[in-house]
């Protein structure tokens, strides 16, 4: 009996795809170039990724606990093109923390917009998000949309955690971040061309870390931000306004983040750096 319902169910379903493909709705040329665009001609490259979070995570100055990280890149359609890691091997960071950096690339790739288009064109940091996902938030609820892909987060062999053939690479993880770490990426010309995500550390040190990262990359040119300098900047409560209501608690007080933080705009401001 068990055979013959199995038999039935796997008829039926494969009457309802031939169906679908005849109507058009599978494997679709168009759909599919739009839905599985891979291109990371965008974006840094792993050994650019890798030896610009280095050199930031070396000179120090970001507040936090001094760790070494994990990074991630993704493109517009949210597809994994690069994770790296400062340390000497993949367990020298909070292992953890890899698919958390993708989770933020995600994030701010998901959650900022490109230049030119109508409301808010701008970009939202992950740490933007903070104040906004608690209950009583405008958007409570948020960080539970778009879950992790967990076969896609936790596949492959572990020793590729990192390296230029990551399993995640080509993937869309998915996944939604709200503390600090994740930045939308924009080129010389100002077009929106992914998220960068870093993770490792304490979340204020992160977003610090990610902020230098971009701005050495010269993917910073934000088109704007919600923060009071115009950019998608962390901003500390308590605040007032706007502000408050995409604010992120200060961290553990290591090497004075808040200061850090604040500083930034000037000490790496964004725009096309020479």
């Amino acid at each position: 009996m068990k055979t013959q319902l199995f038999t039935v169910v796997i008829k039926r379903l494969a009457f309802a795809a031939s169906f679908a493909t005849s109507l058009g709705f599978a494997d679709s040329p168009a759909l599919a170039a739009s839905d599985n665009s891979s291109s990371c001609a965008a974006l840094p490259s792993h050994a650019q990724l890798r030896s610009v979070l280095q050199t930031v995570v070396a000179l120090g100055g970001n507040g936090g606990l001094g760790n070494d990280m994990w990074g991630t890149v993704v493109n517009r359609d949210g597809v994994v093109c690069g994770v790296v890691f400062t340390g000497a091997d993949r367990g020298s960071q909070w292992l953890g923390s890899r698919v958390i950096s993708a989770q933020k690339a995600n994030t701010a790739n998901a959650f900022s917009r490109p230049r030119g288009v109508i409301g808010f064109a701008g970009a939202l940091s992950t740490a933007n998000l903070f104040a906004a996902v608690q209950p009583g938030g405008s958007l409570f609820g948020l960080q539970h949309s778009n879950p992790v892909d967990a076969e896609a987060a936790y596949q492959g062999n572990a020793a590729n955690f990192g390296q230029p053939n990551d399993p995640l690479v080509g993937e869309k993880v998915g996944g939604v971040n709200v503390f600090g770490g994740g930045l939308a990426l924009y080129n010389p010309a100002g077009d929106f061309v992914g998220g960068l995500g870093v993770s490792g550390d304490t979340s204020c040190a992160d977003h610090i870390i990610a902020w230098k990262v971009r701005h050495r990359l010269n993917l910073d040119n934000v088109p704007a931000g919600i923060s009071a300098t115009g950019d998608d900047n962390i901003i500390f409560a308590p605040s007032s306004g706007l502000q408050a209501a995409f604010a992120h608690p200060n961290c553990a007080p290591v090497g004075d983040p808040k200061a850090i933080a604040e500083a930034l705009p000037k000490t790496h401001p964004i725009g096309p750096n020479p």
